[in-house]
This record gives structure tokens, sequence and C-alpha cells, in this order.
């Protein structure tokens, strides 16, 4: 059993061990890089295969190229997030925007309530329509499309905008119901 005090969840899933070659070799570059390995990767490492299909999915949402950068992919991970009361991902994503605006005061607001942020309109209209797919996805009609190609925003740049926001919907879920802990780091980046 998994010491409760380094598990990532409340769940009794310990990674695989040893980790794949090719997952190892990832683990390194995120505690290279970022000097840790989320704890939203060492969740999923009890099972290689939803790793590998999770980082791909979010890598491709959140990393790839998209006319929404990773600023405003952030943004949209906090709202949903804040919105669906997920520690985990107000927590880590949280700090991303802290990291990637320069602006710990952003970052706050967008956990507690991102109307009182300082946002242009394209941000503002991306955030109204996230938080509609969060909270009311049936009801979104042409007029909230419209909103946002109104602020300039493409129907390339809406279908990126809701597969983000549905993402984090699916992924909030999951963390919150396996009792998902950020990593302490999180806490101190970016202030």
């Amino acid at each position: 059993m998994t010491d409760p005090a380094d598990a990532p969840t409340a769940l009794d899933l310990p990674m695989v061990d040893p980790l794949p070659e090719a997952t190892q070799k990832y683990f390194d570059i995120c505690q290279d890089k970022l000097g840790m390995i989320p704890n939203v990767l060492r969740a999923h490492a009890f099972d290689i295969d939803k790793l590998n299909a999770f980082t791909a999915l979010y890598n491709e949402l959140m990393l790839a190229d998209s006319a929404l950068s990773k600023l405003e992919r952030e943004m949209i991970a906090v709202v949903v997030s804040s919105i669906n009361r997920c520690w985990y991902c107000q927590v880590a994503h949280g700090a991303a925007v802290r990291q990637l605006s320069g602006n710990p005061a952003l970052g706050e607001a967008m956990v507690m309530n991102w109307r009182v942020a300082d946002l242009n309109a394209r941000q503002h209209a991306m955030l109204l329509f996230a938080e509609k797919v969060t909270t009311a996805s049936a009801q979104i009609t042409e007029e909230d499309r419209d909103a946002l190609r109104a602020v300039g925003l493409t129907d390339r740049d809406i279908w990126d905008i809701a597969n983000v926001a549905a993402f984090f919907n699916m992924s909030n879920r999951v963390a919150s119901a396996t009792g998902m802990q950020p990593n302490a780091e999180y806490h101190a980046q970016a202030r």
C-alpha cells in the first residue's frame, strides 16, 4: 500500500514500478523543468495506457499550436476549476496563470472571482463562454458563439475554447472524486 502522506490521491493505486523507459524519461523532464512530477501524472501512472492517453490529450489542448495563448488556455482551466471547486486544478493552474502572466494578482482573481480580473474583451468573452460550457453547455446557442466572433475569435478558436473547458470539466471531476492533492510546490510558485 502507498504511504498516504506521499499518495497523489486517496485511492490505493500505486505507480507502475519500475516505470517504462519512456514514462521515466517524461517524468525526468517534468522534474527538470518543473522541479517536481505533478501529482496528476503520478495519479495516472498506475496504468501507463491511461497516463499516455491523458498526457496526449492534455499536451494537444494546452501546449500545441493554437490561436489561444498558453495563458488564455490556463485562464480557461482556472475558471472551469474554480466553478467546479477542484482543489488540485485551482492550485496547479492558478500557479500557471501567475507564472505565464507575471501577475500574481491575476492568478488569485482567476481562482476566486474571474470577473474582477483586469481582462480585455476577448478574454472576458472567452471565459464567459467557458463558464457556460461548465454550467449549462446544452443551453449554448449561436448567440453565444457570435459573442466570441464579435471579439475576433474564429470558429477554430471556439472549438479550442470548448475543448479546453470540456477537458478540465472531466479532469476536475476525476481529481475531486479521487481526492487528488496538489503538489506543495505549486503554492509558492510565481508569487
